[in-house]
């Protein structure tokens, strides 16, 4: 019902991820509230108009409306919008930014945010990522990687792709090389501002195979609009396999999943 509402009365884009469901809710259910308050605030509009007209009303009262019935209702929005904030908002927030999957059970992705693209890393079959130093960082190096870390031979980095599996949370690193920037995949609802000099992680679970852009919802220059070049790919786990080792020569090795450094 939710989802009914959020993509045919909302207009909202099509969802591919679990994890963005009560984020839909939480839009849902303010838009009803918003809904409501406009509703009864009109009727009242009406009411008031009818009920004091001058017709009705040839002389002023000064001692005015003795009813607490506004404050009874004010009351009642001000309750309705405390439950939306402390029984959805917060907890959806706090699973968002506290409660991460575990990155050796994740797919885990280094973007950082350029004028006017998105450049992407994997650690590559070994599933260990290089080193990372500022003091490496360069046209050509845009992470930053340190040449002399055999971790980092095989780590795959791509323009404006990235690549996940169906079904498997993915953890996104997010930075960027210059302004500010903001990492916006609609259909998985997930936005996070691309700071320098900073690596701030979102994640999601991806639900339906297909191509999903990827937006900049920061105003970063006047090339902003070919930061939606950007493209994530959910496919298989068997696909994924395939196109990671279609990017790196190097060997598959038995090393767990990468975390961050």
């Amino acid at each position: 019902m939710i989802e009914w509402l959020a993509v045919h009365l909302l207009g909202m884009p099509h969802l591919a991820a679990s994890t963005g469901l009560k984020v839909d809710a939480l839009i849902v259910y303010v838009h009803l509230l918003m809904l409501a308050l406009f509703v009864g605030w009109v009727a009242y509009f009406i009411y008031a108009i009818w009920r004091f007209h001058h017709k009705r009303n040839p002389k002023a009262d000064y001692e005015g409306v003795k009813s607490h019935f506004s404050g009874y209702i004010e009351l009642i929005v001000a309750g309705v919008e405390a439950v939306l904030l402390i029984g959805i908002a917060i907890p959806v927030w706090s699973q968002a930014v506290d409660h991460f999957p575990d990155a050796q059970n994740s797919t885990v992705v280094y973007v950082m945010g350029q004028q006017y693209a998105w450049n992407v890393r994997y650690a590559g079959p070994d599933g260990i990522f290089g080193r990372q130093d500022m003091r490496y960082i360069s046209a050509g190096n845009v992470f930053g990687v340190d040449p002399n870390d055999p971790n980092g031979k095989d780590d795959i980095q791509t323009l404006n792709e990235i690549h996940v599996p169906i079904g498997k949370p993915v953890i996104v690193y997010v930075s960027s090389k210059d302004v500010i920037h903001s990492f916006k995949v609609s259909a998985m609802r997930v936005c996070q501002d691309a700071i320098p000099g900073l690596r701030i992680p979102c994640w999601f679970i991806p639900t339906e195979i297909g191509r999903y852009q990827i937006n900049c919802a920061q105003l970063c220059g006047p090339g902003h609009s070919a930061m939606t070049g950007g493209m994530i790919t959910v496919e298989s786990e068997a696909d994924y396999e395939k196109w990671i080792k279609s990017k790196s020569p190097a060997p598959v090795s038995t090393s767990g999943n990468s975390v961050f450094e």
